[in-house]
């Protein structure tokens, strides 16, 4: 099987390409790093091999900030963001590819009530630019679909695991606080590993097309730099723990009927270490 990916390069596209590949996928990268075999960036229109699914990862935005991410730029943000998936879209078409696979996020459901569950019929109320530029693009690639082409979009809650080389992980900086000392704010969210995404994407290859939840745990911030003091040995102050029954929980029975199943607690305990003590030796070298 081959996927055409773009953003591979990204904290999100680099697990979902590398877990593919592992899984035997013949994965041809679209982007600007010497890796990737086809030379493009947002907004261009490439000619485009043959492919069984194009997977849409890359994002335009600030560094650092995807709700935020436009910056002082919101116009350009969008028509970046919109018009060039849209055009790598038809260039998919025009080769053959048969469905897009584009990487939206919980962000489109914007402000709900405290304690609602999110599925995928829950009325979308974006109330950032990010989230609203995602579903505006949902709802343009599901206008393309036809009898040879379909649109699936996994609407993704935040998404953890080893970054590339180059990056740093998602909580980074929230470690770095905790090491320094730093008061943090309480906080409760939803969270995947990458490696899970990966495989709901390959679960959504030949699955109906529309909007399908991908979210697994929900980790207290309290919680998460426990399990980090118990691997490093850091003293520093917990935060106090958030309101959990305020929490919006994504259901995701959509995408478990079709037989995924993520890692859960387990992948976090699995992940935490190689990402927790790599970093601690730095932050106390440079203390």
């Amino acid at each position: 099987m081959r996927a055409l990916i773009s953003g591979a390069s990204g904290l999100v596209g680099y697990q979902i390409a590398r877990t593919m590949t592992a899984r035997g996928w013949r994965m041809v990268y679209l982007g600007r790093n010497p890796v990737d075999e086809i030379s493009w960036e947002l907004g261009e229109d490439p000619d485009l091999p043959p492919a069984d699914v194009l997977i849409h990862c890359a994002f335009d935005h600030v560094p650092g900030l995807y709700r935020g991410g436009e910056g002082s730029d919101p116009a350009g943000f969008r028509h970046r963001n919109l018009e060039g998936t849209l055009t790598l879209a038809r260039a998919a078409q025009r080769a053959g590819v048969p469905r897009i696979i584009f990487l939206s996020s919980r962000a489109i459901y914007g402000s709900q009530p405290p304690g609602q569950p999110l599925t995928e019929e829950t009325a979308p109320d974006p109330d950032t630019l990010y989230g609203a530029m995602k579903l505006e693009t949902e709802r343009a690639l599901n206008e393309m679909v036809t009898l040879d082409f379909t649109a699936v979009s996994v609407r993704a809650t935040g998404v953890y695991g080893e970054p590339p080389a180059d990056r740093n992980h998602k909580w980074h900086s929230l470690f770095e606080k905790f090491v320094a000392g730093r008061a943090i704010k309480p906080r409760s969210g939803t969270e995947i590993h990458g490696i899970d995404l990966a495989y709901a994407v390959m679960r959504l290859v030949d699955a109906p097309p529309g909007a399908y939840n991908a979210s697994d745990i929900i980790l207290d911030r309290a919680d998460l730099l426990s399990r980090y003091a118990a691997l490093t040995g850091c003293t520093g102050k917990l935060p106090l723990r958030a309101d959990a029954g305020a929490l919006n929980v994504m259901l995701t029975g959509k995408l478990r009927a079709l037989g995924w199943t993520p890692g859960g607690m387990s992948r976090l305990d699995q992940t935490l270490p190689q990402l927790a003590q790599s970093q601690y030796a730095v932050l106390q070298e440079s203390a």
